[in-house]
């Protein structure tokens, strides 16, 4: 019987305890993983899966939760940083802490994982990165502005890193979403005058017509990670449901 995909390597993945993250922490460990969720605010876990505490806005917390979630799992070989917080509004809306506060998360949090993770990423035979990105990176989506103004430093980021660290045998990628169904997104969604509405017009943006699924963006996350995958770096790997490449005509009527 031919051995699980990931069976030997261990995986991390920051904001493990909900959404993507999750899902991707599960999907790596039913293939074999043994994966360490990193989370400000852990929820319960099932086994076989671990838990970290740490703050990404923290460097000597992110320090030390990685060596610990190193130190469980036998090592580190895979990385994904998928913790990240939302924005919404143009670039009025939202004060100078806000932007500091965002790009401290979404753009360093992966600085300081990954900064973290590489000397134990150099010793893998299976070393990859995977960095949670957005559409929102090179699609202009309306109400975005600091948010995607992260995901647009975190693709250029993640070129950046496949680039300095190819020779060392580590590959970086990025996962880039459309609108996931995600608590983010939900709680979005309940703020909205019209939660309905709110839903139904997210879901026409895409030309699939429909939210993608956190499992949907956790396969794809977990190719990328795969010792199957291993002359794929560089790699910015759409999942939402045609926003980026598609331009359908308009239904009759609309």
């Amino acid at each position: 019987m031919r051995d699980p995909e990931f069976a030997g390597l261990g995986a991390l993945v920051t904001g493990g305890a909900s959404g993507i993250g999750l899902a991707t922490a599960r999907l790596l460990a039913a293939r074999g993983a043994r994966v360490a969720c990193l989370d400000l605010a852990p929820a319960p876990l099932e086994a076989p899966l671990e838990q970290v505490r740490a703050d990404v806005g923290d460097d000597a917390a992110v320090q030390a939760a990685v060596g610990e979630a190193a130190r469980r799992l036998g090592g580190l070989d895979i990385v994904v940083n998928n913790a990240g917080v939302g924005a919404v509004g143009t670039i009025e809306a939202n004060s100078d802490h806000d932007w500091h506060q965002v790009f401290d998360v979404n753009v360093l949090g992966i600085v300081r994982v990954t900064r973290a993770a590489l000397p134990l990423l150099r010793a893998s035979d299976n070393a990859v990165v995977v960095n949670t990105c957005s559409v929102a990176a090179s699609v202009g989506l309306p109400n975005r502005a600091l948010y995607s103004a992260t995901k647009g430093a975190v693709q250029a980021l993640t070129l950046a890193m496949a680039a300095d660290h190819l020779a060392e045998g580590i590959r970086v990628c990025c996962v880039n979403p459309g609108t996931a169904d995600t608590p983010w997104v939900r709680r979005l969604l309940a703020a909205a005058p019209d939660p309905q509405a709110e839903l139904q017009a997210l879901a026409a943006r895409q030309p699939s017509g429909r939210l993608v699924a956190a499992e949907e963006v956790a396969a794809a996350i977990a190719y990328l990670a795969s010792p199957l995958a291993g002359a794929t770096t560089g790699t910015v790997l759409a999942v939402d449901g045609g926003m980026h490449g598609l331009r359908l005509p308009a239904p009759p009527g609309s």
